[in-house]
């Protein structure tokens, strides 16, 4: 599958790059992209489909399974510490990475008061609440609100922990619907590499491989950033899982390259707790903090709200100060937090940010163009910090078994068998 989706996505530039360059008219090549993107509206359709039954089902059963919701408290408690540590070296990163090249520099852009079409107000402290607690048990899964299907599903999953046996044929009759869904999703997933075809092919032939090539630079020191914050995440799971970060790494690279090419964390969720359960984590963990991960543990739209946010300052000439970045920063800690559900979430978060902080709006428009693309290295970048995440909670409950812990097992073994 990997080497489908990877066959794929070049050929989905190479057609792209065809209709761009043999199709003159702007309007044509957008009806004919639109065409072509059915395959991927299809997929990302299905996926949309089982998210919600995937997430309740395989929550409630996980916290259901454990032994008391001090269990889920410990759990949750630790999964948060790893995400509010990995979003502050993920936002401070993508600071200092921003001041260090300058890419809005030279630009000299003039405010001229064009409107930007995305509302900076969408996350107010009233909609913020509203967006995390539900007024329905059913109405978000609807709507695949993952935040407040997490709020509904660990009530539930605690609630049926604490009674027992009473629930035991209820957690049955859920986790064999669970199991239902991963065999839906597995049909769902042989779409893929049509869907990540379908994809590349009609963004490259509306925007053509140009838009590549003006933005390389600031596109490029984005990559850059987030190749570093790859790297500091997969040594600090090293530091903690050891060797076996490796294989780890291994299994997840294809979620990554599926939520890479079709810029969907979303089309990847059901995979990578496929892939962790194969590490292996336990699936009461992973079916826990997986889905935790994806409201409070966006590590590549972390890294792009400071990054874009001080770059739409320098490309309009407007100083920030230490004091004003960092103020930024924090404010971003606490804006960005739920927003999985909201439509271009990072433009709505960055669009809140430059309002609050008096910066142009329509700085906006300057990345709009290459979103996009960005959003394909933000989408990969939250697959491997989820599934860091999810491992180094199973390592710290034990409920994981790591190649030191077979090695030791081993060494053990061999120890009472010469006894």
């Amino acid at each position: 599958m990997t080497t489908y989706i990877l066959v794929a996505m070049v050929l989905g530039i190479l057609v792209g790059g065809a209709i761009h360059s043999q199709v003159a008219e702007a309007a044509t090549q957008k009806l004919i992209a639109g065409y072509i993107s059915f395959g991927s509206m299809i997929f990302l359709r299905l996926i949309k489909m089982i998210i919600a039954p995937l997430v309740f089902s395989t929550l409630v059963v996980g916290i259901g399974h454990m032994s008391d919701a001090g269990a889920v408290g410990r759990v949750g408690g630790k999964a948060m510490l790893w995400f509010v540590s990995a979003s502050l070296v993920s936002l401070t990163l993508g600071l200092i990475l921003v001041n260090l090249f300058e890419p809005g520099v030279g630009v000299h852009k003039v405010i001229s008061g064009a409107a930007t079409g995305i509302d900076a107000h969408a996350m107010s402290l009233d909609g913020f609440v509203k967006h995390v607690f539900p007024d329905s048990a059913f109405r978000p899964m609807v709507e695949n609100e993952i935040l407040q299907i997490v709020v509904f599903s660990i009530f539930f999953g605690v609630a049926c922990a604490s009674i027992g046996a009473k629930a035991r044929l209820v957690l049955e009759g859920i986790e064999g619907i669970s199991h239902i869904i991963l065999r839906v999703t597995g049909y769902v997933m042989k779409l893929a590499p049509l869907a990540v075809f379908c994809a590349m092919a009609a963004t490259i032939s509306t925007n053509g491989l140009g838009i590549l090539v003006n933005y390389a630079k600031f596109m490029g020191e984005f990559y850059f950033g987030l190749v570093c914050l790859w790297l500091i995440l997969v040594i600090v799971g090293f530091l903690i899982l050891g060797p076996s970060v490796k294989r780890l790494v291994a299994l997840v690279q294809e979620p990554f390259l599926l939520a890479f090419s079709t810029a969907s964390s979303e089309a990847a969720y059901p995979k990578m707790l496929e892939q962790l359960a194969k590490f292996p984590v336990s699936r009461k963990i992973s079916s826990f903090v997986l889905p935790l991960g994806y409201s409070f543990n966006l590590d590549g739209t972390m890294m792009y709200c400071t990054f874009a946010s001080v770059f739409i300052a320098q490309a309009y000439d407007i100083p920030l100060s230490l004091g004003t970045q960092i103020a930024m920063l924090l404010t971003l800690m606490l804006t960005s937090k739920g927003v999985a559900g909201v439509p271009r979430a990072s433009l709505v978060v960055i669009a809140a940010t430059l309002s609050q902080f008096s910066l142009p709006e329509e700085g906006l428009l300057l990345i709009l163009g290459i979103d996009t693309f960005l959003d394909m290295g933000r989408s990969a970048t939250n697959v491997i910090g989820n599934s860091l995440a999810t491992a180094v909670v199973a390592k710290w409950e034990g409920q994981l078994v790591t190649d030191a812990d077979t090695e030791s097992m081993i060494e053990e073994m061999e120890v009472q068998a010469a006894a």
